[in-house]
This record gives structure tokens, C-alpha cells and sequence, in this order.
């Protein structure tokens, strides 16, 4: 009887280490996915910015910073990663993105039959929808690695990782340009 109890604990912790297991590679391959979508919004936002780019060369003699941050944001969302999580490049994307937002802005302001523009205006939404779109997909993300770092680091998941996968801590997105410029600082 008391080989029977004996057994039963060994099947019950070998089952409950194959399903933490599991969990940790459940929640690492929404992680994968998360950022996979965030890098394919990214993407949809290299469609727009090759119709904007001729657009904005009509109107940018003076304006040659624009259309070179066009440039310079779709190279960078075509070195984006996918395979490999890189916040730091994303966080790269994300500022240039603002930067050129700004940089079409002025080049409205100085040329008013550009805001006229059915093309310009459609081209700007659609701008507008894909960098909700990125949000959006890096709420997500950011969930997804809060999830599956948790899963991580708690007793006994984390002795369950170190000796079946080894996967260490994904790193979350944080917008540095925004939290610069809150005057609440948490304490952790």
C-alpha cells in the first residue's frame, strides 16, 4: 500500500512538471506570436509609405528631411526581425515614426493644397490606423511577456524551466520618449 501511495506521488509530480512545462512553451510561443504581429503591422506600414513617397517628393524640394525620414523608417521596418524579439530596434521604429508623423505635419502647414490632397488624406489615415494597429499589437505583446516571464520566475515553474528548457525572460516593450515625460516615477 504504502509503494502504491509512493507511486502515485511520482506519476502526480512527474504530470504536474510536464504540464508546467507546457505552460512555459504555451506561453513563449504567444510571445513569439505577439511579436510577430506587431513586426507584420509594422510591415503594412511599408505599403503606405511607398505611395506617400512619391507624393511627398512633389511637394518636398525644401522638404528633403521628410521624404529621407520616409526612407529611413521604411528601411528600418524592413530590418525589423521577426525571428528575434528586438525591442530596442522596435523602439527605434517607433521614434522615427513619430519624428516623420511630425515632419508631414509641417510639410501641410507649408504646402495647404497637400491637405487638400484625397490621396495625401487617405494615405495619413491609413498611417494613422496602422500606428493604432502597432499599439494596439504591442499591448498585446507586452501582456504576452508579462504572462510568460510570471510563468517563469514563480516556485515551481521556475526549477520545472531551468531543467527542461532554459528559456530566460523576454524583455517588454517600453516607450522611453513617454515615460520620460511623466512626473510619476513607481517605485520598483
Amino acid at each position: 500500500m504504502g509503494l502504491l501511495i509512493f507511486l502515485l506521488l511520482i506519476i502526480a509530480a512527474i504530470v504536474a512538471c510536464v504540464m508546467i512545462r507546457n505552460n512555459i512553451v504555451r506561453h513563449h510561443n504567444a510571445s513569439i506570436r505577439a511579436w510577430s504581429d506587431v513586426a507584420s503591422y509594422e510591415r503594412q506600414k511599408i505599403k503606405i509609405l511607398d505611395g506617400l513617397q512619391p507624393l511627398v517628393e512633389q511637394y518636398s524640394n525644401f522638404e528633403k528631411g521628410t521624404l529621407e525620414k520616409v526612407t529611413e523608417l521604411r528601411q528600418n521596418i524592413l530590418n525589423l526581425n521577426v525571428n528575434n524579439t528586438d525591442v530596442s530596434q522596435l523602439q527605434r521604429i517607433e521614434s522615427l515614426n513619430k519624428e516623420l508623423m511630425h515632419s508631414l505635419n509641417v510639410v501641410v502647414e507649408n504646402y495647404p493644397e497637400l491637405k487638400a490632397n484625397e490621396i495625401y488624406l487617405k494615405m495619413m489615415n491609413e498611417i494613422e490606423e496602422q500606428n493604432e494597429n502597432v499599439g494596439a499589437a504591442i499591448t498585446i505583446f507586452n501582456r504576452n511577456v508579462e504572462l510568460f516571464n510570471n510563468h517563469i520566475q514563480i516556485f515551481p515553474n521556475n526549477i520545472v524551466n531551468t531543467m527542461t528548457l532554459g528559456k530566460k525572460a523576454i524583455r517588454p516593450f517600453r516607450d522611453q520618449a513617454a515615460t520620460q515625460n511623466f512626473d510619476y516615477r513607481p517605485n520598483f
